[in-house]
């Protein structure tokens, strides 16, 4: 009989004392991020016999079993943890296991807790249960805990289109086994992590579930279904049968929450065995396993270490793209092409996605980068409107939304007194070939999607990059045969801050129902006119060869907030435009109504700059 077989024997063979298998080290009583983490460290530290037992047929993470040779008992549930001649006698309806410690990883679901959720949809939103039917859907996961990370990964290997609403996570905070696993989803762009995104509430359209966010950040998102991860509680020692001597022996240990990590108020706190998932592992080598040392530092605090090539494994470990094209239209602006190791970069013209550095990421300029100390190991993350090459090799129109890559068009953003940029200072080093993090979703409903009239007119206004929308949005109306008028206005200081301008000159000889404004506003030979000039002024109406109608015109605002000129809430509660005009203002006082979810209109703004 081999080792593994003899681990394994059947349930009845006898149990007395005398005929307990061969003492383990430590049996870990479920197979989620943390009881995987605790496990997979023992192993590493040198524990001999390590058995995790779980009452399903899987863990949370599989990969990690065979990646890790895990030891897992599936469909065993824990029946009695009792002291027996100085060791524990962990049971199960199966086997019992003679074990120096026992740590029970499993968390209990708040019975009392309810999702935030419309009646109206209370089929389609789900607590701490991944349902059935999510193969091809579009799947929103709210929670910031490991047991988040455990739900999403399920969610992705059943199908779905993942994204995990986990404002206020801080990965440093997840287990080993979650961390970890949150990261490979993003390298490998299977899931969209919204770390500083949560939804305010879930609401009903159109019969589905809407998630509403609130800030400018996050657009509204539409979801055939949403998971809650919910609050979870420290497992009751009852539940589990573990005796009174078998608690007094302090080698019961228990994963309990964030505010249980000193075992105050928590099962088991009076041996004060009661740790978050993210510090249980080390502090039960601590108290159990002495002759370890230091050797159960979590992953996390081996990442902190800048050892000789640390650099080169972080790229690895969170890169998932690669720079193809970097050309600068002057120093401080760029054209960016990024081919992602995994083929998926299908979007629609106005559409946006997530570009990736790690803080370990040297900088062009020297300024004082308040957060790269504290998260040298960290991802800065940005999103950036797609935009396009306009025409292809062969010079015709390019049709970049179902390509292999994913056009961007960037300015370095210079630090003030009170804000140091992140990313863009460190992509100013980079140049083709170079590696870099892209996220997995592309999102946003800044698109053509409810321009239908062939006939009608299109409008598009912008600053400087804000431009970067426009051109798939040109290039598809165009390519659709598109026959009504199209304009677009660009706002920058100086002529050559247009980026595209010699490709849409080239667009107005070859089309002529489209017309190009340029408008540098610090340049000698041409007067000063911003976007809101040209719409008071007439040049618009002009181009479009009619008045702007709101019935029959589409206009399109994406760049600087203050041309923009959102209305925002005062004191009272009524919605008040800024003190400086906006383009906003005044086309709602032509009848534009903005469109949104719930009230559709012909005025669209792009918020998220």
């Amino acid at each position: 009989m081999t080792e593994s077989q003899d681990q394994t024997a059947s349930s009845d063979e006898s149990t007395s004392s005398a005929d307990f298998r061969p003492v383990y080290d430590l049996v870990v009583v479920g197979g989620g991020a943390a009881g995987l983490s605790v496990a997979i460290s023992s192993l590493r530290s040198g524990l001999g016999l390590v058995r995790i037992v779980d009452r399903g047929s899987s863990v949370a993470f599989p990969d990690l079993v065979s990646e890790n040779q895990l030891d897992v008992g599936y469909g065993e549930t824990v029946e009695s943890v009792e002291r027996v001649d100085g060791d524990l006698v962990v049971s199960t309806n199966r086997l019992s296991y003679r074990t120096r410690a026992c740590l029970i990883a499993e968390r209990a679901p708040s019975p009392s807790w309810e999702p935030p959720a419309a009646p109206e949809i209370a089929e389609a939103v789900t607590v701490d249960t991944v349902p059935e039917a999510v193969r091809d859907a579009d799947v929103l996961i709210v929670g910031h805990t490991d047991h988040a990370v455990e739900l999403t990964v399920h969610a992705v290997e059943e199908g779905g289109r993942v994204v995990l609403a986990a404002g206020g996570m801080d990965p440093a905070r997840l287990s080993p086994a979650g961390d970890h696993m949150l990261r490979r989803l993003e390298r490998e762009r299977r899931a969209t992590i919204l770390y500083r995104s949560v939804p305010e509430r879930i609401g009903a359209v159109a019969g589905l579930p809407m998630a509403f966010f609130g800030d400018r950040r996050t657009p509204d998102l539409q979801f055939d279904r949403v998971i809650y991860a919910g609050p979870r509680t420290t497992a009751d020692p009852a539940a589990f049968g573990v005796s009174a001597d078998a608690m007094a022996s302090g080698a019961v240990w228990f994963v309990g929450g964030p505010a249980d990590e000193a075992g105050s108020g928590a099962p088991g706190s009076e041996s004060g065995t009661t740790r978050p998932g993210w510090t249980v592992g080390s502090a039960l080598a601590e108290a159990c396993f002495p002759e370890l040392g230091d050797l159960m530092a979590t992953p996390t605090a081996e990442r902190l270490s800048r050892h000789t090539g640390a650099i080169d494994e972080l790229r690895t470990e969170h890169y998932n793209a690669t720079i193809t094209k970097f050309e600068p239209t002057h120093s401080d602006l760029w054209v960016l092409r990024v081919r992602p190791d995994r083929p998926g970069s299908a979007h629609l013209p106005g559409q946006y996605a997530s570009l990736g550095l790690g803080y370990w990421e040297p900088r062009i300029d020297d300024a004082a980068d308040p957060e790269a100390e504290a998260r040298w190991e960290k991802l800065i993350r940005r999103s950036y409107s797609i935009s396009s090459r306009v025409f292809d090799e062969d010079g015709y129109l390019a049709l970049d939304n179902e390509g292999d890559e994913l056009e961007f068009y960037i300015v370095l953003v210079k630090p003030t007194p009170d804000n140091v940029p992140g990313l863009t200072p460190r992509l100013a080093l980079k140049r083709p070939g170079d590696r870099i993090y892209l996220g997995p979703k592309v999102a946003g409903r800044y698109t053509l999607a409810s321009v239908r009239d062939p006939q009608g007119a299109v409008v598009l206004l912008s600053t400087g990059t804000g431009e970067a929308p426009h051109n798939g949005m040109v290039v598809e109306l165009l390519s659709r045969g598109h026959t009504g008028p199209i304009v677009s206005a660009v706002s920058v200081r100086q002529w050559a801050d247009l980026g595209y301008m010699e490709k849409h000159e080239q667009l107005q000889e070859r089309f002529p129902n489209y017309t190009y404004i340029p408008l540098p506003t610090r340049e000698s030979d041409v007067p000063k006119r911003y976007i809101q000039d040209v719409i008071t002024d007439g040049t618009l109406a002009e181009a479009v060869g009619r008045p702007l109608a709101p019935e029959s015109t589409h206009v399109f605002l994406c760049g600087n907030p203050s041309m923009i000129g959102l209305p925002e809430k005062n004191e009272a509660g009524d919605m008040v435009f800024p003190e400086t005009t906006g383009a906003v203002e005044l086309l709602s006082e032509m009848g534009f109504v903005r469109d949104h979810r719930e009230q559709p209109g012909t005025l669209h703004v792009e918020e998220y700059w």
